[in-house]
């Protein structure tokens, strides 16, 4: 009896292992899939309007004027290209001080205080939607920017500035898990040498973790480059080259929004826009790959 139980629970064990196997492997495929259905579709699409309607790459990624409608028709997504980095750029460079400083504050100065109110008020700006910042960037920032500076206050500074609120819970995250992660036995032996605890964070703490405070300052960038809605709404959405940070400008991802629905499926604006898509789509890939290269360095 003992000997047929225990034969019992062997094989219920065996099942429950391969049942597992099988499952998760299924979900890998399906992933994998899912994946490389979408790249192909994409990139399909995206080159359809080299290969199909024979518009040149020097166009597209070289011309400063957009006008599909034209006779003859213009593709020059330059000024949406150079937008979207503007703003993700500048995104990044407002939002980064602030979320190290705060992370900071949290793990290293006072941690009590820093996690019982600080960091559930940052990880609550996390969970407000994009039409949410965009609104409130439409009814506080541009009148802000509007009476300070010259022009209507739509533009690049107003698009930098909502979503540099929006990607700043992403970088805090990251950036206090870096923090926490930091063997105490560094900055007790800073503080032995007879270091400040300025001179500890500044020389000790922040060049040990900055591989790491820098992969959060990275996909913050890249959730501002894909990021739609809440810059369309303040960045005026022309199609022509801003000559200041104070003038409307476009994005990528806000000429994709605005006219894809007005397009025919095959024609040659559709064909255009997809490929669009198609350089958000590389810029997310080079975004994951900085990405790894700066989880491999912070390993070392």
């Amino acid at each position: 009896m003992a000997r047929s139980r225990e034969n019992r629970k062997i094989k219920q064990h065996i099942m429950e292992e391969w049942t597992g196997k099988v499952f998760t492997s299924l979900c890998i495929v399906l992933l994998v899939v899912t994946i490389f259905s979408l790249v192909y579709f994409v990139a399909t699409k995206g080159f359809s309007s080299f290969i199909k309607d024979g518009i040149s790459i020097g166009e597209i990624f070289g011309g400063t004027q957009w006008k599909p409608e034209g006779e003859p028709p213009f593709y020059g997504a330059l000024p949406f290209i150079i937008g979207s980095f503007s703003t993700s750029i500048m995104a990044a460079i407002i939002a980064a001080p602030l979320s190290i400083c705060a992370a900071l504050f949290m793990v290293e100065i006072m941690p009590k205080i820093g996690r019982k109110y600080l960091q559930p008020a940052i990880e609550l700006l996390a969970g407000i939607p994009s039409v949410v910042y965009g609104f409130v960037g439409l009814s506080v920032i541009v009148p802000f920017y509007r009476d300070i500076f010259p022009g209507q206050g739509l533009g690049i500074a107003a698009g930098a500035t909502v979503l540099s609120i929006m990607i700043l819970p992403t970088m805090t995250s990251i950036a206090t898990d870096a923090l926490a992660a930091l063997p105490p036995g560094l900055k007790e032996g800073s503080y032995a040498l007879g270091a400040t605890r300025w001179q500890t964070l500044a020389r000790i703490v922040i060049p040990t973790t900055l591989p790491s405070l820098m992969t959060g300052v990275v996909l913050g960038m890249a959730r501002a480059f894909g990021e739609a809605l809440a810059v369309q709404m303040v960045i005026g959405n022309a199609p022509h080259i801003p000559r200041s940070l104070f003038e409307s400008a476009s994005t990528l991802t806000s000429a994709i929004t605005l006219s894809m629905g007005n397009t025919v499926m095959g024609s040659p604006q559709n064909n255009v826009l997809w490929t669009l898509a198609l350089i958000l789509m590389l810029m997310t890939f080079v975004f994951v790959f900085i990405v790894r290269c700066l989880e491999r360095r912070a390993n070392r």
